[in-house]
């Protein structure tokens, strides 16, 4: 079996990086920006640092912020129509997993007209054109969507999320700049972070890990978790760490797939509008329990890439419980709640547990799961 590996054509890293975007236009020959860009930040004016780099190259652009916190079939459709009005030639996102995934599904359907069907992108779906060329910066550290292939949105008239999947989504340069980061409060910074902290662990743990995304996910874990306490408290040093290990993490899992804490995860956003972060980070722990008799020593190293000491002299049975106890505790320490007590009711559990089962995370979860055993867990943290 040959294990396959997508990655950005190129990609910039580092304070001041967005500065890169002005000599990637013009080696690029593009003449119009579609700047997608997230509502907030848009407001607050993050998006007008990549806006002013985009004037000092006089590249024209016309901006879109009709989207949500979770993407919808709606905001894709809307998007698709700016983006043919415009007269633009690529796109710019700015922001979180939402302007990213929108962005994606936007240069797809531009691309792949016969899948104007928002729905019909769900899963691994036959487009045959790469997307319009995206120019992707994000501002927060947690989904690493401008270096993966997957894209989430919502269906609100079915009350759930769906993944797609697709080689032709990923953009052809990510500008990773923790500056551009250092204006997210401090409750964002934090559920962004558990997100990235979950990709690693369960892009690790996946069935479909090997032994080049082993790598990237323990050195992913190892950023994360000494940086994310600090990001939460805005020093450099934690933004910097927490921009480089949540894309790292992104790098491991886009080519190896998740597991059911992001299938449940997807199902609560859904119908509650939960934060993805949140719902991960309240997730995880309970799952790795659920996980762990299938991890061989794997949760050894996350342990140990968590800064725990003493892991070689530990039982299996000892360092499987320190990973569990160390994600915890970050989580814990940032101020992600413990359990979903004021987010989920427990006449949902079905309905949400109906829409993880088939998720396009949950074929990756390292133990096969059944119907009745996501209620259960769902039911564990209410």
């Amino acid at each position: 079996m040959a294990n396959r590996m997508i990655l950005n054509e190129t990609s910039y890293h580092g304070k001041g990086a967005i500065q890169e975007i002005a000599g990637e236009i013009t080696r690029r020959g593009f003449k119009k920006a579609f700047v997608c860009s997230g509502p907030t930040i848009y407001k607050h004016g993050v998006t007008k640092k990549v806006l002013d780099v985009l004037d000092s190259v006089n590249c024209p652009y016309e901006v879109f912020t009709n989207l949500k916190e979770n993407p919808t079939i709606e905001n894709v459709q809307n998007g698709v129509e700016a983006y043919k009005s415009s007269g633009a030639d690529f796109i710019v996102a700015v922001g979180g997993g939402s302007p990213m995934d929108t962005s994606k599904a936007i240069g797809i359907i531009i691309n792949n007209p016969e899948f104007g069907d928002v729905r019909s992108l769900e899963g691994v779906a036959p487009t045959k054109n790469p997307c319009v060329p995206i120019i992707a910066v994000p501002t927060t550290a947690g989904t690493a969507a401008e270096v993966t292939i997957n894209y989430v949105i919502t269906d609100v008239e079915k009350k759930r999320k769906f993944v797609c999947v697709d080689v032709h989504d990923i953009p052809i340069v990510s500008v990773v700049d923790p500056d551009m980061m250092s204006t997210m409060p401090k409750g964002l910074t934090a559920a962004t972070g558990m997100d990235a902290l979950t990709h690693a662990i369960e892009g690790y743990i996946t069935k479909g890990a090997w032994e080049m995304t082993d790598m990237m996910h323990l050195k992913a874990i190892e950023l994360i978790s000494s940086s994310l306490r600090g990001a939460v408290e805005n020093t450099p040093e934690g933004r910097e760490g927490m921009a480089l290990g949540q894309y790292i993490a992104g790098m491991g899992f886009s080519n190896v797939g998740l597991g059911i804490v992001h299938s449940m995860a997807h199902a609560l956003g859904a119908l509650y509008d939960t934060p993805h972060g949140v719902a991960n980070a309240i997730l995880l722990p309970t799952i790795m329990e659920f996980n762990a008799d299938a991890t061989g020593e794997k949760y050894r190293e996350i342990a140990r890439a968590m800064g725990v000491s003493g892991v070689d002299s530990m039982t299996q049975e000892e360092y499987r419980k320190a990973a569990v106890d160390a994600v915890k505790k970050l989580a814990s320490d940032v101020g992600i709640p413990a359990d979903l007590k004021e987010i989920a009711k427990e006449e949902d559990v079905p309905f949400l547990s109906k829409n993880a089962i088939v998720d396009a995370c949950t074929p990756g979860n390292p133990k096969d799961v059944t119907l009745e055993e996501i209620e259960a867990l769902y039911r564990s943290l209410l």
